[in-house]
């Protein structure tokens, strides 16, 4: 399924290329709301998403957290490994039933697969994130020129301001200097310092470096 996942051409501007099983979901009611056509592939491999600007995405659900680390560590790594070519957002639900796990997970998506992340409080939001990136043309992306994680400027300035304490300005500032997130995930206390200052140093390498005593 991979292999052949591999042969997708992008979406043209506007459209996005969705796996056949959000084809009842309000999420793509959403989409198609906002005025984005959707073309529905049932050979898409384990991404749920194919964006035009190459942004593969796989939707973590809520369910699939609570399935258990096993079960999501596999999707992940099978996701990883499936879409080298493009560039891979994970997107997952961050409730109340998923917070007590959110950090293991956000430890293996990030530090250890080197994924980017952003968490979601269900489809609505979703859709809204998927609607900004496709309707943003990556010609106004000021991080298109040194980001490695490759995501539009909407999406990487949410997900550095997921920070407790870091507004637009100090995200700005930050991914001038850690060009992905990736980057500043495996950043330093001293090294973040040097940019925001002590206190907001450590917001950053706390949210990311949070551990949880909590399994699944």
């Amino acid at each position: 399924m991979e292999s052949k996942k591999a042969t997708l051409n992008l979406p043209p501007y506007g459209h996005v290329i969705t796996s056949e099983k959000w084809r009842d979901s309000s999420l793509i009611q959403s989409l198609k709301g906002g005025g984005v056509k959707i073309l529905f592939e049932s050979e898409l491999g384990m991404a749920d998403f194919l964006l035009p600007n190459k942004s593969c995405i796989l939707y973590l659900s809520e369910c699939d957290i609570i399935a258990g680390a096993s079960s999501y560590k596999r999707k992940l790594v099978r996701y990883r490994n499936a879409c080298g070519r493009f560039q891979e957002l994970v997107l997952i639900e961050k409730t109340r039933l998923v917070e007590q796990y959110f950090w293991a997970v956000q430890k293996f998506v990030v530090l250890e697969l080197g994924l980017a992340l952003l968490p979601v409080g269900g489809q609505t939001e979703a859709s809204q994130l998927l609607l900004q990136m496709v309707h943003t043309d990556s010609k106004e992306n000021p991080f298109s020129r040194s980001s490695s994680s490759g995501l539009l400027d909407p999406l990487v300035l949410a997900a550095v301001q997921q920070v407790p304490g870091i507004g637009r300005v100090k995200a700005l500032v930050l991914l001038e200097r850690f060009p992905s997130i990736h980057q500043l995930c495996n950043a330093t206390v001293g090294e973040l310092e040097a940019v925001v200052g002590q206190a907001a140093a450590q917001n950053i390498h706390t949210f990311f470096h949070k551990s949880t005593a909590t399994t699944i």
